[in-house]
C-alpha cells in the first residue's frame, strides 16, 4: 500500500516531464525544428546561459570568500556577519529587483540581473561553503602551514578540494534558481527562457511555442544536474576515524582586517540594505502608498490560508516516500523518491503550464482552481518535506510499531496513536518549510490562482508592474516578514559554536 502510494506521488511530481514529451512527440520533430531552431531562440539561449554562467561565478567567489572570513579569519564579530550573510535569503529575488529598479529605473540591463540575481542567491553557496569549513579537520591546515605553505595556498591546495562537493551542490542551486527566475527578470526586462516562455503563454494561451521554449528549458535543467554529478566526480576526503579533537585557530588577517571588514559591509548593504531601505522609503514617501489596510489584510489571509493548505497537503503526500526510503530501502524506493526531486527541478512555470495542459484537457472543470494551485505547489516544494520527514523516519526505530502490532494494535491504530507522533518534528519541519515557500512563490500562482484569488506576491507584482512602487510595498514587507523566520532557522545551527 506503501508503494502505491508513494508510486502515485512520483508520478505526480512527474507531471511536467511527462507533458514536455508528450507535446513534443504530438508537433514532430519539423514542428520541433521550426519552433526551435530560429533567431529568437538562440538570442534566449545566450541570454540564459550568460547569466547562468555568470551567476554562479559570482555566487561562488562572494559565498566561499564571506564563508572563509566567518569560518576560517579572526575577522572581528563573526557570528553578526554570520547572521547577516543569510539573511538575504528572506528577501525574495523578485521583491530586490524591485528594489534596486525603483531606485535606479536605467537597471534593466544584463549588469544590472546579474548583479540583482547574485545578491539574491549567493547564500545557496555561502550557506554549504559554511557546513564544509565546520567539517574540516583543522589538523591537516596545520599541517600544511608546518610546512611552509602560505595561507593562500592552503586554501587553495588543502581547503578547496574538500569544499568540491559543498561548492558545486551550492552552485546547481543557484544554476536551478536563476534559470526558474521569472519575476526579478521581467521586473529588469531581461528576456530569458523563462520570461519567454510566459510571454508565449499569455501570448497564445498555451501554444505549442511556449511548450517548445519549456521543453528547451527542462532540457537545460537536466544538462546542470548531469554537469553537476560530472565535476563532482568520486572523490572522497571524508577521515577513517574521528581523530583527536583539534580547535581552529583562525588566521590573523593583520592589515587586511579593514578591507575584509569593508568587503563584508558592502555585501551586506547591497544585499540587504538596499532592498530593505527601498521598502521602508517607499512606505513612508511613496505617492502611490495611500495603504489599505483591509486589502492588505484579506491578502495576507488569503496567502496564509493557502500556505497552510498546500503545507498540510504537501507534507501528507511526502509520508508514504519518506517512509518507504528508509523502512523498504531499494531500487525501486530509490527510483520513486529520486523522482519527486527530478519533478522539482523544474522550473514552476513549466509546472504551471503542464497542469493548465492536463486540467483543461482531463478534467476541465479543475482548471483555474485551488486544488490545481496546490498540486503546483506540491511539486515544487515536495522535496523540503520528504527531506526532514525521511530524517524523521530514519530516527524513529521500527521497535515501537512491532511492539504495537504485538499488542494487537491495528495498522491505522499504529499510525495514529505511535508512528505519527514520533514523525511530528519532522513532519512539523517540513511543513513549515513548504509554508514558507508558498508565501512568497510568485510564477505559477500567476498561472493557476483562481479567478479573484490574490496572494501577497500577486498583490505585489501587480502593483509592481504598474509601477505603483509605494502601494506595492507593503506586501513586500509582509512576505519579508513571513519569510525571517526560516531564515533565523537556517542560521541557528551553523551559529553554534562560533568564536567571536
Amino acid at each position: 500500500m506503501t508503494a502505491l502510494l508513494a508510486a502515485a506521488v512520483a508520478a505526480l511530481a512527474l507531471v511536467p516531464l511527462g507533458y514536455i514529451v508528450t507535446a513534443t512527440v504530438d508537433v514532430g520533430w519539423s514542428g520541433v525544428a521550426e519552433l526551435v531552431f530560429r533567431p529568437r531562440v538562440a538570442d534566449l539561449l545566450w541570454n540564459t546561459t550568460r547569466l547562468v554562467a555568470g551567476t554562479v561565478a559570482v555566487c561562488l567567489v562572494l559565498g566561499v570568500g564571506a564563508a572563509w572570513l566567518v569560518e576560517r579569519s579572526a575577522v572581528p564579530g563573526r557570528r553578526v556577519w554570520h547572521v547577516l550573510l543569510v539573511a538575504p535569503l528572506a528577501v525574495p529575488a523578485f521583491v530586490n529587483s524591485y528594489a534596486w529598479i525603483s531606485l535606479l529605473p536605467g537597471f534593466d540591463t544584463y549588469a544590472g540581473a546579474l548583479l540583482v540575481v547574485s545578491l539574491s542567491y549567493f547564500p545557496f553557496v555561502y550557506l554549504p561553503a559554511v557546513a564544509a569549513f565546520r567539517g574540516l579537520d583543522p589538523a591537516l591546515e596545520d599541517t600544511a602551514r608546518g610546512l611552509g605553505l602560505s595561507t593562500w595556498a592552503v586554501f587553495r591546495r588543502v581547503q578547496l578540494p574538500q569544499l568540491r562537493v559543498a561548492v558545486l551542490g551550492g552552485g546547481l542551486l543557484v544554476a536551478l534558481h536563476v534559470l526558474a527566475e521569472f519575476g526579478a527578470l521581467a521586473m529588469l526586462r531581461y528576456p530569458t527562457f523563462t520570461t519567454a516562455v510566459y510571454d508565449q503563454y499569455r501570448a497564445t494561451f498555451n501554444g505549442p511555442g511556449a511548450t517548445m521554449l519549456a521543453g528547451v528549458l527542462v532540457l537545460l535543467c537536466l544538462v546542470l544536474l548531469l554537469a553537476e554529478i560530472r565535476l563532482r566526480g568520486s572523490r572522497r576526503y571524508a577521515r577513517t576515524g574521528a581523530g583527536a579533537a583539534r580547535r581552529l585557530r583562525p588566521v590573523r588577517l593583520g592589515a587586511l582586517t579593514g578591507p575584509a571588514l569593508l568587503a563584508l559591509t558592502a555585501l551586506v548593504a547591497l544585499a540587504l540594505a538596499v532592498p530593505l531601505g527601498s521598502l521602508a522609503r517607499w512606505m513612508t514617501t511613496g505617492t502611490s502608498a495611500g495603504l489599505d489596510v483591509a486589502t492588505l489584510a484579506t491578502t495576507t489571509g488569503t496567502t496564509l490560508a493557502l500556505a497552510a493548505a498546500a503545507a498540510v497537503a504537501t507534507t501528507a503526500l511526502a509520508l508514504p516516500t519518506g517512509w518507504l526510503a528508509v523502512r523498504r530501502r531499494g531500487p525501486l524506493a530509490t527510483l520513486l523518491e529520486r523522482s519527486t526531486y527530478l519533478g522539482s527541478a523544474v522550473p514552476a512555470i513549466v509546472i504551471a503550464l503542464a497542469l493548465v495542459t492536463v486540467s483543461i484537457r482531463a478534467v476541465p472543470a479543475l482548471y483555474q482552481t485551488a486544488p490545481v494551485l496546490l498540486a503546483a505547489y506540491a511539486i515544487l516544494f515536495l522535496p523540503r518535506a520528504i527531506v526532514t520527514v525521511r530524517a524523521a523516519v530514519e530516527q524513529s526505530p521500527p521497535l515501537h510499531d512491532d511492539v504495537a502490532a504485538s499488542l494487537g494494535a491495528s495498522a491505522p491504530s499504529r499510525l495514529w496513536r505511535v508512528t505519527l507522533p514520533l514523525l511530528a518534528p519532522g513532519i512539523g519541519a517540513g511543513a513549515a518549510l513548504v509554508f514558507l515557500a508558498v508565501v512568497t512563490e510568485l510564477t505559477a500562482t500567476l498561472l493557476l490562482a483562481p479567478t479573484g484569488t490574490t496572494t501577497l506576491a500577486t498583490a505585489f507584482w501587480s502593483a509592481s508592474s504598474a509601477l505603483e512602487y509605494g502601494a506595492a510595498a507593503p506586501y513586500a514587507v509582509v512576505m519579508v516578514l513571513l519569510s525571517a523566520p526560516a531564515t533565523v532557522l537556517l542560521s541557528r545551527d551553523a551559529r553554534r559554536g562560533l568564536t567571536t
